[in-house]
């Protein structure tokens, strides 16, 4: 039972007379366990709360508009712990960090209920049969699914659970009672690639348009693997190959099933590391429709570039012409270092008294195969930037700062990174209105 941290002033619930530090155990009849609980069970007009305080187990009614809320606070988000992850995945990147991080970045959650609140990714595997049954009641949707390998042994093998494969029977009850599915495949070279990736793609095919979308992302690999599952990298041929294998997979998938557009369906889509690292060119805009699996890096170079080219085109000439005459100089990982030079400079065609400089920085303190802009962390800035020229203003993305906003992965501030390079350090969102927009001073 959660404990109430917080009562509103003058909210319904102060008006009804509940207090700080009584705990809610039940909305008309029904427990309540967490915010999930708690949110649908308050969409009524009518709520008769049970609370436990001190010796005393007091009925407390509210009546509102359905969806109002009554002003209640609690310690936390969830209103209970997070759930841990029970797998131990072979791929597991929490596993490869290096250590001496803050505690936060070792907690590995699995958890079904910030799939629905944030998107978070689930393997299915600490839910029980009562947990899906509260999922379809209350008809969480979409549930986002880390399903990896449909072979039960593979997935038992890379998951190290042997709960991995049975659990697989969920998405069949899901899929069934309209809940819409989400997945993501990690892909390791030599364990679910090739012929597993194949049965894997048939499998899930079949959930279709339960499941709209499976994004298939090629393993994170640091230089931190000691003791851990020898994993390798794939090659640039590889990679390549990954893509073909993906596009022949989706063209006989179309061949049979339409999106509501009418168009040919597609269901599987690779990263844009795969693309990166294969040497192969983005798909345009259009192909990731409703860029379901964008979080996952999936299609975020191609929204990138459609968002920078569109901002650009509704620039006047005017506009372009009065652009501030400055220098200012923008990081990256190495993934992205090659678009987001492309974009510097059509920017700067179309705005001659502009410069920016555009840094590839490498990933020092994660090390290994990790190319990516959101790993990068104060150090790797200091050291790749180190002497370069940066002009009045360092544009870094928001992805390399935690969730707070306040700090880099290693715990360096962004003021302590622009004391050191001398540079005022400004953050942009990951949109490309917003980047082109930054570089412009507008």
């Amino acid at each position: 039972m959660p404990e109430i941290t917080g009562v509103l002033p003058r909210s319904r619930a102060a008006k009804a007379g509940v207090r700080e530090g009584d705990w809610l155990l039940e909305i008309n009849g029904h427990p309540i366990r967490d915010v999930l609980d708690y949110r649908f069970r308050l969409a009524e007009s009518r709520v008769k709360l049970k609370l436990h305080r001190g010796a005393d187990i007091l009925e407390i009614t509210i009546r509102k508009d359905v969806y109002d809320d009554i002003g209640l606070e609690f310690g936390t988000p969830l209103m209970d712990k997070k759930r841990r992850c029970e797998n131990a995945c072979l791929f597991c990147f929490i596993d490869q960090n290096p250590p001496g991080m803050r505690e936060t970045v070792y907690f590995k959650d699995d958890d079904s209920r910030l799939s629905f609140l944030h998107g978070n990714y689930v393997t299915l595997t600490n839910l029980k049969d009562e947990d899906i049954d509260r999922i379809i009641e209350m008809h969480i949707s979409p549930v986002n699914v880390s399903v990896h390998a449909t072979n039960p042994e593979l997935r038992v093998k890379m998951m190290k659970n042997k709960r991995a494969g049975v659990v697989l029977r969920y998405l069949d009850r899901l899929a069934e009672a309209g809940i819409a599915l989400r997945g993501q495949i990690v892909l390791c070279r030599g364990l679910n690639d090739g012929a597993e990736l194949e049965r894997t793609m048939r499998d899930l095919s079949r959930y279709w348009p339960a499941m709209d979308s499976v994004s298939v992302v090629p393993v994170g690999l640091t230089a931190h693997r000691a003791g851990l599952y020898p994993l390798e990298p794939f090659s640039k041929e590889e990679c390549a190959a990954v893509v073909r294998q993906i596009e022949r997979f989706n063209e006989a998938f179309g061949a049979e099933h339409r999106g509501e557009d009418g168009e040919a369906a597609r269901m599987f889509f690779a990263s844009d590391e795969f693309y990166v690292r294969g040497g192969l060119p983005l798909p345009p805009d259009e192909y990731y429709g409703d860029y379901t699996q964008i979080d996952n890096g999936v299609g975020m170079l191609a929204s990138l570039i459609h968002e920078f080219r569109l901002c650009l085109s509704t620039l006047g000439d005017e506009e372009k012409e009065l652009a501030a005459e400055r220098t200012v100089s923008a990081a990256v990982g190495e993934a992205a270092a090659d678009v987001i030079a492309m974009l510097a400079r059509e920017l700067e065609d179309a705005c001659p008294k502009l410069r920016v400089h555009v840094y590839p920085v490498k990933n020092r303190f994660f090390g290994g195969q990790v190319t990516v802009t959101g790993l990068l962390t104060g150090r790797d800035l200091t050291e790749g930037l180190e002497g370069k020229e940066l002009g009045e203003t360092l544009f870094l993305s928001r992805t390399m700062l935690r969730a707070e906003g306040d700090l880099f992965l290693d715990d360096m501030t962004p003021e302590a990174l622009g004391q050191t390079l001398g540079v005022p350090v400004r953050f942009v969102e990951n949109d490309g209105g917003a980047l082109c927009e930054a570089w412009l001073g507008i």
